[in-house]
């Protein structure tokens, strides 16, 4: 009966847990969970804006599910998860004596620039401080909000490490947690600094190579320096071999990439934030009394360790016009919630008896999420020839467009702009599901659209596993061409354009 158990899982679940990788799959009953709680967690997902889950037993995948229009083997944004990367690179240049200690002062691995407003607060900033998030300087990145008013600056400014440590300071380093994502910038910049290479280069020899990641791409700011509060991408069984790395103390298959104690201290953090329970330490959040903690992005990108219970469990997320109403993006309710249904989930330290009801229904939510909703479909225009093909050369505008163009031929429909001399679009599904493929700057399109009326298409796109949904509304007259795009990250912008010759 458990062979022919084991036959229906890698059956009946998707493709991607029957990929030859390194990772070995089991039924939850296997490794002592419930198929019917995980199935509950998949329908969680559902209403809460999840790409893709993956959770993990005594280091075995017990259950995976990628909501559409996201699938398997795409990369995904996964935002402040990086800044727990870019603690455990710290922890490793410690570990290999390039930093002496995580009290020297920042300013000290800056001594050929001038800063403003530094004073003896400043001064006193450590690598710590940095990790903690208690450096003091003056930042406005609100955790219960969409906006992110320094951020914006930050990513308006040509020099990223200047404007962070020009900011004042507001109080006294160490006083308190103030949420940054500027600290662990600072901490990007020295790791090159003390190893001359950047710090995905340094990454990809000591962490991602031992770990067997290679499909990893990492923004950099106009110095090159890797963005280390946000900007990785990762593939989510990637993901969940970080947390597997954390689940075991910073040990992989026998050896040691971080040092001993360091997530020790993520488990018995001491730096309160702002929410009833939770910890901060080392680019982490953690919540002791549990016994859990979770390296933590935007829009629900979690990897998250219970040592406890020996689970590792993934997740990402995103903003979509079909369920973005009412899903938060980073309250600790939401959170509380996941650690709270893995708990559930776990019934035993050893096996239970199988139950293939429960594992059919885990198969079949699976099955489900993977497959889109339809929408409204296109409708239809006179106006579909008349413009198919046509290059609308666009006016100045914030999104550094160039050109914009649409084709309808043979009953499809596809797009393409230009940014940077870089041509970009996708197919454009008329059906009222996504179609995908193509290209955007940060990965694969999928775009769906529809005719308001005969001279107005609304065309709704993303970039897969980016979280960048918006809406263009294109209203067309003779050679004119005006655009009004609003993204779900709340950016506007209008465009106008006229066709060529």
């Amino acid at each position: 009966m458990r062979t022919f158990l084991a036959a229906l899982l890698t059956l009946l679940l998707l493709p991607a847990l029957a990929r030859a990788d390194d990772w070995q799959t089991s039924s939850p009953e296997a490794q002592g969970m419930s198929s019917r709680e995980l199935a509950d967690l998949v329908s969680f997902g559902i209403s809460n804006g999840m790409d893709s889950l993956l959770v993990t037993r005594h280091g075995k995948i017990v259950a995976e599910a990628y909501y559409a229009p996201f699938a398997p083997g795409l990369r995904h944004r996964v935002n402040s998860t990086t800044k727990s990367v870019i603690g455990n690179l710290v922890a490793i240049a410690l570990k290999e004596g390039l930093i002496k200690s995580l009290d020297q002062p920042v300013l000290d691995f800056f001594p050929e620039r001038h800063f403003a407003n530094v004073d003896e607060r400043k001064k006193a900033i450590t690598l710590r401080h940095l990790l903690d998030m208690t450096s003091g300087l003056d930042w406005d990145e609100p955790m219960s909000s969409s906006r992110f008013p320094s951020i914006v600056e930050l990513e308006r400014n040509p020099d990223w490490v200047q404007f962070i440590l020009d900011r004042p300071m507001v109080r006294d380093p160490g006083a308190t947690f103030e949420y940054n994502s500027g600290g662990p910038h600072l901490l990007s910049a020295i790791l090159s600094k003390v190893t001359g290479r950047s710090a995905l280069d340094y990454a990809k020899e000591k962490l991602f190579k031992p770990l067997g990641i290679e499909d990893v791409q990492w923004r950099a700011d106009p110095q090159g320096v890797s963005i280390g509060g946000f900007g990785l991408y990762f593939l989510p069984r990637d993901m969940a071999k970080l947390g597997m790395l954390w689940l075991h103390d910073g040990v992989w298959n026998g050896q040691r990439l971080l040092p001993a104690g360091w997530i020790d201290e993520v488990r018995h953090a001491k730096v309160e934030m702002p929410f009833p329970g939770w910890r901060y330490a080392n680019l982490f959040w953690s919540v002791p009394d549990k016994d859990a903690f979770m390296s933590v992005g935007f829009d629900r990108q979690l990897i998250t360790v219970m040592p406890g219970l020996d689970v590792a469990a993934v997740f990402t997320g995103a903003n979509r016009y079909n369920n973005a109403a009412g899903v938060p993006t980073m309250p600790t309710y939401r959170l509380s919630a996941v650690l709270d249904r893995l708990k559930a989930a776990v019934k035993s330290d050893t096996a239970l008896p199988e139950d293939p009801a429960a594992l059919a229904l885990l198969a079949d939510k699976t099955k489900e999420v993977a497959q889109e909703v339809h929408s409204q479909s296109a409708g239809s225009s006179p106006l579909a020839a008349a413009i198919s093909g046509k290059v609308y050369r666009l006016q100045p505008n914030p999104l550094r467009l160039s050109f914009f163009a649409l084709t309808f031929a043979n009953g499809a429909a596809s797009y393409t702009f230009d940014v940077k001399d870089q041509h970009y679009g996708g197919p454009i599904g008329l059906d009222g599901l996504y179609d995908v493929g193509g290209r955007r700057p940060y990965g694969k399109s999928a775009a769906k659209g529809r005719w308001l009326d005969d001279k107005t298409f609304q065309l709704e796109s993303l970039t897969l596993g980016n979280d960048d949904a918006s809406i263009i509304t294109f209203t067309f007259g003779g050679r004119s061409l005006t655009a009004r795009l609003e993204s779900l990250g709340g950016f506007k912008a209008e465009l106008k354009g006229e066709a060529g010759e």
